[in-house]
């Protein structure tokens, strides 16, 4: 036995400071101690190394199951293995680390997890880890999805709540994990969610143990879902724990743990699973069509794709679950994916499990679309709608009738169009920044990705000489010239400039000095690839941000008004959105004529006011402009044609002709056109010159006392 001694622990305890100052015989803080026993510990070489007798055995044991289970014929199960129809908890590296790792062993010891024994309720639980997320703004984006409106039981939008907050405050929440290294993010969804009498309470309480699993306090809200048939729970959980570092959880855990404490509650408030039960909720995946667990159980014994179905006298309880399997084989059969080559001999599709996970991808699809039509009164033929996989081959203009999450773990949205063609369109894998402004009601053409090289890198190409481009020069020849829309000479070449600066972060062009660029031999190929390779999703633009009936009575110019103008209607397909495009087109024709914008004439035909559009929007402009005026206690004034621009950028407004951006001086504000490039500038100060009823804006330039 080695040999042991008695440690003393040490703490410090801030003492009253003496009366009596200086000294050398003063004594501070620092060395005034009180000694508390502590236990008795080994010093030996493997100090703190010694475990229980009782831990010694079960590792034993443990040791010779796996060596057994080795010699055995094993049937892999998610992260773990079934052996003599126990399932035990796979071992390895994400065993050890992170917290819940202690957790994970404990369920080697027990001899696997209860989740995947019989009585056990089910839930899918999906976890996802995204670094840097409140530094990339993931995080706030992913919290606005998943509050968005529809997702409440009542149809409303989904409200947000923490351990300890019915109504948790999301931008606090946002705040607290700005800087963390990482975001957890997990879906919840108990396969009888329904049957629980609070799920918000049985968040709480999953929750609650995690917490105790992990040995740490969580940072987390969670948000209800009800807009799907299977209601479920999206959690959110910030990557700190409670010292403040960094919040690292083991693998296992993440895949299993959690799952194992959501089945333990589920089972504990509705109780076990009955064999009826159990048999029922298998009979009804029979007839799906997607892939259920009667194929993965099917998948899982098949041997070189050949399963084994023949009757078995003796079996009793296997001819139930064989009888189960048969049923299931025929739909299969009736599929194509699955053979019968002989009596119970029956040979599964390589194509089986591909098959069945795309046909429920599209089934759920289907549903969603549904929904989105149903939420509106109004019902549509399946048939009609249209899945698109990638960017549409041609554009698709119509109204959006659903936005969500493609993938609720992450950021990537959505979009359901009602288009004007009478489909349905479901086009997904669309960057959220993108489509920030859309509202459900929006009008937007969605288009396949520009693949054609741009006008401006076909100009730089042309004035490049050996192989160097030189603003001045172009600036001189856009002058000679003289095309240039609005006379902008300096807009039109900076506009060029700002692409190369672009190209030069990708590597593409080099910049020698401040008035010369050095342009590759192959630099239109080089330039269109790296535009194909950014924007090889679908290209959209929004048409409007305003729903049909805001558009029929609105003073500013609408796109019904262009589309009025343009005096094709071909592209309207007589039901749907298309029917309903043709009735709001009429209306807004009938309110121009009573506002004597327009006049119907002799022959029927009806004539516009001239400058129409610009009318429109000078009218909304003006009389936004004086509604801004009353709250900010700030004058409104017009930017003239022509004007230079100067103020500071405070923000944007969306009108019925567009989105504006709101320029600030002292003692006057005005609103101009608004364009992307001006986002990054919010806040400051900017220059820009009004053209034509747009705004050539000069960024980054120096400003300031010149002869």
């Amino acid at each position: 036995m080695p040999e042991t001694q008695h440690f003393q622990r040490f703490s410090r305890h801030p003492r009253p400071k003496s009366p009596v100052s200086g000294g050398s015989g003063a004594m501070s803080d620092d060395d005034h101690f009180r000694p508390k026993p502590g236990r008795i510990r080994s010093n030996g070489a493997k100090a703190g190394q010694a475990k229980s007798f009782l831990s010694q055995l079960r590792k034993i044991a443990r040791q010779q199951q796996a060596g057994t289970g080795r010699n055995r014929s094993t049937q892999s199960s998610g992260s773990g293995r079934s052996m003599n129809g126990q399932s035990v908890v796979a071992s390895g590296r994400g065993v050890q680390r992170g917290r819940g790792a202690s957790f994970v062993r404990a369920r080697n010891l027990s001899n696997g997890w209860t989740h995947r024994k019989a009585g056990s309720r089910r839930v899918i639980v999906k976890s996802r880890s995204v670094r840097a997320a409140g530094r990339s703004g993931k995080a706030g984006a992913h919290l606005r999805y998943i509050q968005r409106d529809g997702t409440a039981r009542d149809g409303e939008r989904g409200q947000i709540y923490s351990a300890t907050e019915d109504r948790a405050d999301g931008d606090a929440f946002l705040d607290r994990g700005q800087d963390d290294r990482h975001q957890f993010r997990f879906i919840v969804s108990p396969e009888d969610a329904a049957d629980l009498a609070d799920l918000t309470g049985y968040t709480r309480e999953l929750m609650a143990q995690v917490q105790t699993d992990l040995g740490t306090k969580l940072d987390w809200v969670a948000v209800n879902h009800h807009n799907t048939g299977h209601p479920h729970v999206h959690v959110i959980v910030n990557g700190r724990d409670a010292l403040d570092e960094d919040l690292v959880i083991n693998g296992d855990y993440l895949a299993n743990g959690i799952r194992e404490r959501a089945s333990e509650l589920a089972t504990l408030e509705l109780g076990p699973v009955t064999e009826i039960e159990h048999r029922r909720k298998l009979l009804a995946e029979i007839d799906q069509d997607r892939l259920t667990r009667i194929d993965r159980a099917m998948i899982g014994e098949a041997e070189d794709r050949f399963i084994d179905l023949r009757h078995e006298p003796g079996d009793l309880r296997g001819q139930s679950d064989r009888t189960l399997r048969l049923r299931r084989l025929g739909k299969l059969n009736d599929m194509g994916l699955a053979t019968e080559h002989a009596s119970g001999i029956w040979e599964l599709s390589d194509r089986l499990e591909p098959t069945l996970r795309q046909m429920g991808e599209r089934g759920d699809i289907i549903r969603i679309m549904q929904q989105a039509h149903l939420a509106e009164g109004v019902e549509r033929d399946p048939m009609s709608f249209q899945i698109h996989d990638s960017a549409p081959e041609t554009p698709i203009i119509g109204r959006v009738i659903d936005k969500h999450l493609s993938d609720e773990l992450g950021e990537h949205l959505t979009l359901v169009v009602d288009g004007i063609d009478g489909r349905t369109h479901h086009v997904s894998g669309i960057d959220a920044a993108r489509v920030e402004d859309i509202r459900i009601g929006s009008i937007i053409e969605i288009g396949p990705p520009d693949s054609a090289g741009r006008p401006s890198d076909r100009a730089i190409a042309g004035m490049a000489a050996d192989g160097v481009y030189r603003p001045s020069r172009h600036l001189e020849q856009a002058r000679f010239d003289g095309q240039v829309p609005n006379g902008d000479y300096q807009g039109f070449v900076d506009a060029h400039v700002r692409r190369l600066e672009a190209l030069r972060r990708a590597g593409i062009v080099e910049r020698i000095d401040a008035d010369q660029w050095r342009i590759p031999d192959d630099f239109e190929a080089r330039a269109a690839t790296h535009d194909a390779g950014r924007s090889s999703r679908a290209n959209i633009r929004i048409l409007s941000t305003f729903d049909l009936e805001r558009q029929i009575g609105s003073d500013g110019a609408t796109w019904l008004d262009r589309r009025l103008l343009s005096a094709d209607g071909s592209d309207l397909s007589p039901a749907g959105f298309g029917e309903q495009m043709r009735a709001a087109m009429e209306r807004r024709r009938e309110h121009h004529i009573e506002h004597g914008d327009a006049a119907r004439q002799p022959d029927g035909r009806v004539a516009y006011r001239r400058n129409l559009i610009a009318t429109l929007q000078e009218r909304e402009v003006a009389r936004a402009g004086e509604e801004l005026a009353a709250k900010k206690s700030l004058p409104f004034r017009k930017a003239a044609d022509g004007e230079t621009l100067t103020g500071a950028f405070t923000g944007t407004t969306q009108l019925a002709s567009g989105k504006f951006a709101i320029v600030e001086k002292s003692h006057e504000f005005t609103l101009v056109p608004w364009r992307p490039v001006i986002d990054r500038q919010l806040g400051r100060e900017v220059m820009g010159i009004v053209r034509g009823g747009s705004v050539s804006w000069q960024l980054g330039r120096q400003r300031g006392l010149g002869l």
